[in-house]
């Protein structure tokens, strides 16, 4: 699937809901569900930018998020609390209003192929969307890797639909397992024709960057850069494209995320910059 692009709109939308998800420590998960904004298309891979009508000027930029699901009624988003932005949006109430820019972004590429997602941690959220999206389940297959329990992460709605297998991460031993099997079920992707997608933390995408380079599978990364603006005017979301970018002019030099991503081919990007 080409991405081509599809218009954003801003709009307010009303809180329905906010699931806890758990929480060990300083460590809290949530399922905020929206509203339905009224938008002409979306596709999975794509975030929104979101900010809570009741914000004051100590709290100027809205953040960012992946779209986890878009059902008839509501848009539902998954999150984990890590500042303050997000320790806010945890104390959101049903009827409270927010204002949402979206959808916003590059998506993931649906093809009548073996597909492989791989995800890691907060990850997972926008593979939620895809696999109700994709109507060849069959075809589909997950890797998620967590050092939460699974219950913190909504793994049971996805393992409903596809082949999901997960490992739980609690140390070096368990890093290296989680290191095999993505290599393995990526070189297996390679040799059936296959594609992968990944969404995770960087550490996680540059070993499936790497991977697919070296086995020369079609791979697609989602970035989990850090967002201010959501529309490329602040440059504070930058990447850094290989000599293999279609953009001849941007070969080889940083690239805003939200604008021309998340979503890239890895063989565009050259995480080692």
């Amino acid at each position: 699937m080409k991405n081509t692009p599809i218009m954003p709109t801003r709009t307010e939308l009303t809180v329905t809901d906010l699931v806890p998800f758990g929480s060990i420590g300083d460590k809290k998960f949530f399922a905020l569900t929206l509203s339905r904004p009224q938008w002409a298309n979306w596709r999975p891979g794509q975030f929104i930018m979101l900010r809570p009508s009741s914000w004051n000027s100590e709290l100027t930029w809205a953040r960012p998020f992946s779209i986890c699901r878009v059902t008839n009624q509501s848009l539902v988003l998954f999150f984990q609390v890590v500042g303050r932005g997000t320790e806010q949006l945890a104390q959101l109430k049903p009827k409270d209003k927010v204002v949402v820019w979206g959808p916003l972004g590059t998506y993931f590429t649906m093809e009548n192929k073996p597909t492989l997602l791989l995800a890691g941690g907060i990850g997972i959220a926008p593979f939620a969307g895809y696999v109700e999206a994709f109507h060849m389940q069959n075809k589909l297959s997950m890797f998620f890797s967590h050092r939460l329990p699974e219950q913190y992460y909504p793994v049971e709605s996805l393992r409903r639909h596809i082949d999901l297998e997960s490992n739980f991460e609690q140390n070096e031993a368990d890093l290296k397992v989680t290191l095999d099997i993505i290599y393995k079920k990526m070189k297996f992707m390679a040799e059936g024709g296959g594609v992968v997608l990944a969404c995770g933390p960087m550490p996680f995408l540059k070993t499936i960057w790497k991977n697919a380079l070296e086995l020369k599978v079609p791979t697609q990364l989602s970035l989990e850069q850090r967002m201010a603006c959501g529309i490329g005017a602040c440059l504070g979301c930058v990447s850094t494209t290989s000599d293999l970018y279609p953009d001849k002019e941007k070969a080889g030099l940083p690239v805003q995320t939200c604008t021309k991503g998340p979503v890239f081919w890895a063989h565009e990007l050259n995480l080692d910059a």
